[in-house]
């Protein structure tokens, strides 16, 4: 299937709206730990339904896992395990900073690992910042960089400007130094998703090989990396449930609360999971759509695209509502920059398929 940027650029828009909008329905889960609905969120987000989608649009899944080499899919698997560290780390940035803090500081550590640091390992960045679409490329992650700033500055007027009070209700647990400290470690190891579809090429031309087409020849791939995902974050969170005695939420009692709407609860995290979980899906497309050469630019595209729509989200949802006319300003700066950059990566890209 031909390159098409502009394509690879609206698939990965699309991926980035299910991410912005994946924690939305964990609010109205009901007493519930954090633990118990992320981890049931994410057996739907990490299992369900990848294997559910690749069966559906890729029948022989299994074969090609199987005729796959051993080493790329165990590099795959274990870098997904570090990824659903950050994943893990993800969730507790949502949980102290809010949507729209937690996503543009926590991914603009994700955009710049995950983007720089692979062609940098391959001795390609040189080359890259050589050409006339290297250049362009770079420039539109300079600006993404430029545009977390700007999110990230009006996060922290909004920290000196709201009573504590005002802050918490929007967001309940806000800890902006804790936050900030698990939303750097959070970009660091999410980055590793970047790292681990790299690790995996070899499985995606397996699927190639063997009649899948290009766009859905990464999401037998998907599977292992999200299950290595899933592994870290089910050790983590039974490990918690067992430490605070919360196994009882999942059969529909609480410790503190007593009884809860299991079903709802249930319902509401299935929703989120399967939100988390497009978001790879439609990533995994556009990166198939967006040229070899500069590939790697899939992942800051996928990154401003997630920290726009959540940035709507936090709008939406009050998130700076009390804050001043500066604040506002910074935030409106940051979205334009970000707008910005996915449309000078999305050049970049064509550039480098229609020198």
């Amino acid at each position: 299937m031909p390159a098409n940027p502009f394509i690879g650029v609206l698939f990965h828009a699309i991926g980035g709206l299910a991410a912005a909008s994946f924690y939305l329905p964990y609010r109205r889960v009901r007493g519930w730990s954090w633990e118990t609905y992320w981890i049931v969120g994410g057996v739907f987000s990490w299992l369900f339904a990848p294997i559910v989608a690749a069966l559906i649009l890729v029948p022989n899944t299994f074969e090609i896992l199987r005729a796959a080499p051993t080493g790329a899919l165990v590099n795959a698997w274990l870098l997904g395990a570090l990824w659903g560290v950050g994943g893990l780390t993800f969730g507790l940035a949502m949980r102290y900073l809010g949507i729209a803090l937690g996503y543009a500081i926590a991914l603009g550590f994700c955009a710049a690992f995950g983007t720089l640091v692979p062609p940098s390992f391959g001795g390609k960045l040189g080359e890259l910042a050589a050409t006339s679409a290297g250049q362009w490329t770079l420039g539109g992650v300079a600006l993404c960089l430029m545009g977390i700033v700007f999110s990230g500055a009006a996060g922290l007027r909004k920290e000196r400007e709201l009573p504590e009070g005002k802050k918490r209700e929007t967001v309940k647990e806000f800890a902006l130094g804790q936050g900030l400290a698990i939303a750097f470690a959070c970009g660091m190891l999410s980055a590793c998703m970047s790292f681990a579809f790299r690790a995996g090429a070899p499985v995606v031309d397996t699927a190639v090989r063997l009649g899948t087409p290009t766009l859905w020849a990464a999401l037998p791939l998907l599977v292992v990396i999200l299950l290595g995902g899933l592994t870290t974050n089910l050790i983590w969170s039974l490990a918690l449930n067992a430490r605070r005695g919360t196994f009882g939420e999942y059969v529909g009692r609480s410790r503190l609360t007593g009884r809860v709407p299991l079903l709802g609860n249930v319902a509401f995290c299935a929703l989120a999971g399967v939100a988390w979980y497009l978001q790879f899906f439609f990533y995994s497309m556009g990166e198939s759509r967006m040229g070899a050469d500069l590939k790697f630019s899939s992942w800051t595209l996928h990154m401003a695209a997630i920290i726009i729509f959540s940035t709507i989200w936090g709008i939406l949802l009050h998130e700076w509502r009390g804050t001043g006319r500066r604040t506002h300003i910074l935030i409106g700066a940051g979205l334009a920059v970000l707008i910005a950059s996915t449309l000078v990566v999305g050049y970049g890209n064509y550039l480098g398929t229609h020198p």
